[in-house]
């Protein structure tokens, strides 16, 4: 069995070898900036003006609070200010998938892989499995996901591909810490966190047209929800209100801004896998989720050569960081037999837009 560190650090073999980053792109932010990005990611409101609420907390004015967000988007440090919906909760099918794929060309499997609507992100790593994505397909697929792995898998000539759906969702929450050091990122937050629910919730077509309409890039602007009220034609005020009961019945997660993680500063992110035995996973995976570091944390199928059932996501500064992370998962759960995956190219990252043409139009061309 490989211990802690044997099976951290030492990859394995495949794909790239991977640098240790201290910085990648990371560009010079002070102070402001990174307490600003902390509030934008967590505590960004459903209201009015919600940039009123950002500056109060950061201790800065509302059009200094305007003025840094749309510089850090000019310098691609944010990716986006957007809803972030449930997928799960909309009845869209979704999983992980590890695919197989020639180490030699792996960009051309991506390409294909990437033309799918619903593959939100793709990343080669260092593993025999080299290509990872999540797929998601709506609720009236032709093809439904299995259908639809299938197609891609023949399309991009895998030589295997491996189905890795979520049985229990411990965290999804993609949070940077741009302010705490190593320490802050590599201890629990709290206590051990419950599953969290994800059965398909209900929906009607107003629902639909408020994803719609407020999907995407929110404008930077001091009351950013009011161009998407006038396409809908209905008061600020009553589509605040529908954001937030969507909100409360979890088809809305939360608006927030998205980071470009390098430029942000955090130049890598490790996949940690952990071999947890069967009646353990229920305890081991809340703690784990705790962490701070830790932005995604779920229980995986397991296969005769994949005996791997919790993953988490470790962000870091540095490969070290993640690295750190990791090991004090380690010695606080006693489970040692882990893997690491780096990533070394991300092929693609997005967000999901809900309710278009696209997948029907994909199905169309591909079937």
């Amino acid at each position: 069995m490989a211990s802690v560190g044997d099976a951290a650090r030492a990859g394995s073999g495949f794909g790239p070898k991977l640098r240790s980053r201290k910085g990648g792109a990371a560009v010079p932010l002070d102070e402001l900036d990174k307490r600003l990005l902390n509030l934008m990611q967590g505590s960004f409101p459903i209201a009015r003006r919600p940039y009123q609420h950002v500056a109060a907390a950061a201790g800065c004015s509302e059009d200094e609070t305007l003025a840094r967000v749309r510089r850090l988007l000019d310098e691609r440090i944010i990716r986006q200010v957007t809803p972030i919906f449930d997928t799960r909760a909309f009845g869209y099918a979704s999983m992980l998938v590890a695919a197989k794929v020639d180490p030699e060309n792996p960009w051309r499997a991506a390409t294909v892989i990437n033309e799918h609507p619903g593959v939100s992100h793709n990343y080669l790593r260092n593993h025999e499995f080299n290509i990872w994505f999540t797929i998601a397909t709506e609720p009236d697929s032709a093809l439904g996901l299995e259908g639809t792995l299938e197609l891609l898998g023949r399309l991009a000539g895998a030589d295997s591909i491996r189905q890795l759906p979520t049985l229990r969702l411990f965290k999804i929450r993609m949070d940077l810490e741009m302010e705490a050091g190593t320490a802050e990122l590599a201890r629990p937050m709290a206590e051990a966190v419950p599953p969290v629910e994800t059965e398909p919730q209900p929906y009607d077509e107003l629902d639909r047209e408020v994803v719609r309409a407020t999907q995407g890039d929110l404008p930077v602007v001091a009351e950013p929800y009011a161009p998407a009220a006038a396409a809908l034609g209905m008061a600020q005020e009553r589509l605040l209100a529908h954001l937030e009961a969507m909100q409360e019945r979890r088809l809305l997660r939360r608006v927030a801004a998205i980071l470009f993680h390098r430029r942000a500063g955090f130049s890598a992110n490790g996949m940690g896998v952990w071999r947890v035995p069967e009646e353990r996973i229920l305890e081991v995976g809340g703690r784990m989720a705790a962490f701070r570091g830790i932005s995604h944390c779920y229980q995986r199928p397991t296969y005769q050569d994949w005996p791997y059932s919790v993953f988490t996501m470790a962000h870091g500064r540095s490969k070290e960081e993640c690295d750190a992370i990791l090991d004090s998962i380690a010695l606080e759960t006693g489970i040692e037999e882990r893997a690491t995956l780096y990533s070394s190219t991300e092929f693609k990252k997005i967000r999901l837009l809900y309710f278009t043409d696209d997948h029907r139009n994909w199905e169309r061309a591909h079937a």
